[in-house]
């Protein structure tokens, strides 16, 4: 493996921004570049409360993706569904309730009650239900997930880290742009029977658009155990993040956490392109080819999330196994550019071909195996 090192022209970084939340657990991740802004106790399987209810509407989703149910199909309520407690919609078993409408108890009325009719809906009975949430999850990268139920309520056998409901979050929005305004929606009550309960419960909705940044999504949950907890997101131009807190021992400080968390990303952090697509950054030496080298460009543009107090402190390198073997097609992934930012992740993009090389000719073998001929020469004289 070579490494060259590089100058890249980005300002870049007095010292780390540092976030000292309340929450006993956080992750807080800037969709827009793929940078984790913050992680506190981020691994760790704790009781989320209704925040697992986004799992189940992952696998809600993912049933309509699939064309196995859709907005209009009717869910029959067992006597199991109507008797939850907690946060419900107020279903009872004369009911038929939409997909639709059970959405919008979900995220809206965080109702136990209608997670209890999507799990028997789609797996015939809860306990089904959390064991392919659990499967699912495992498939989804969510290492520190595992279900009891579809509702979240509290069950020793009902654990999240904050990570995992991170990587929910994040998927709930880049995989199912169609279903992420649900979220956003600030009242649903259904057969106007629980006026009390028909205000989403997400405090940072009501910020509005007054500020530089907007919330839209996506579910709070509380719990004795757990404390108060908020999957929320937030866009601010091209930026979106998306923060997850847990511990709060309080409505209100979940909303001032939420909101400082939130304020914190998008203040002391800003989006720079520090290389452009097709830009020369280095070049690597190629063997029998009809170049002795060849240009490596970044296949895109490389935007990069830094600390809005910037001073000079980027290092970057072209990582490459080399000489290249000649042919070489443009566009082709040839090494990586590594930048290393001081208290941020490593950052890796992929390097290509800036060229097409097409193998040597006669005279290039020929030079080429002569040059090894004399190299092997001059090693057995001086040994």
């Amino acid at each position: 493996m070579l490494c060259l090192a590089l100058a890249l022209p980005a300002p870049l970084l007095a010292q780390e921004p540092h976030f000292e939340t309340n929450a006993t657990a956080a992750w807080v991740y800037d969709i827009s570049t793929g940078t984790v802004l913050l992680s506190k106790n981020a691994d760790t399987p704790l009781p989320p409360a209704s925040m697992s209810k986004l799992m189940t509407l992952n696998m809600l989703f993912e049933a309509l993706k699939d064309g196995r149910v859709t907005m209009d199909t009717q869910f029959s309520v067992s006597s199991r569904a109507k008797a939850m407690g907690g946060s419900t919609m107020f279903l009872n078993e004369m009911d038929r309730p939409r997909v639709e409408d059970l959405i919008h108890g979900i995220i809206i009325n965080s109702g136990n009650d209608a997670c209890v009719v999507v799990a028997e809906g789609l797996a015939g009975s809860e306990e089904a239900f959390a064991k392919l949430m659990t499967e699912r999850a495992k498939a989804l990268g969510m290492e520190n997930s595992h279900f009891a139920n579809a509702s979240g309520w509290p069950d020793p056998g009902q654990r999240m880290s904050m990570h995992d409901l991170g990587i929910l979050a994040t998927r709930l929005i880049t995989q199912f742009p169609e279903y992420y305004p649900f979220f956003s929606m600030l009242q649903f009550n259904y057969e106007d029977r629980a006026p009390a309960n028909s205000h989403n419960r997400n405090p940072l909705l009501k910020l509005g658009e007054g500020g530089d940044w907007t919330a839209d999504g996506l579910k709070t949950g509380h719990t004795e155990e757990a404390g108060y907890g908020l999957v929320g997101s937030a866009q601010q131009g091209d930026r979106r993040v998306v923060f997850v807190i847990t511990g709060l021992e309080s409505d209100t400080a979940r909303a001032k956490e939420g909101e400082a968390v939130a304020n914190w990303a998008f203040r002391q952090f800003v989006k720079k392109t520090v290389a452009t697509k097709g830009q020369h950054l280095a070049e690597a030496p190629v063997w029998l080819g009809a170049a002795p080298s060849v240009g490596l460009v970044p296949g895109g543009d490389v935007s990069l999330l830094l600390p809005a107090l910037a001073a000079d402190g980027v290092s970057a390198k072209a990582e490459f196994s080399g000489p290249v073997e000649a042919p070489i097609t443009a566009g082709q992934k040839l090494g990586e550019l590594v930048i290393d930012v001081p208290g941020m992740a490593q950052h890796r993009v992929d390097l290509v071909a800036e060229s097409d090389v097409a193998p040597g000719g006669f005279s290039v073998r020929l030079k080429t195996a002569v040059g090894r001929l004399m190299s092997r020469a001059m090693d057995a004289s001086g040994s």
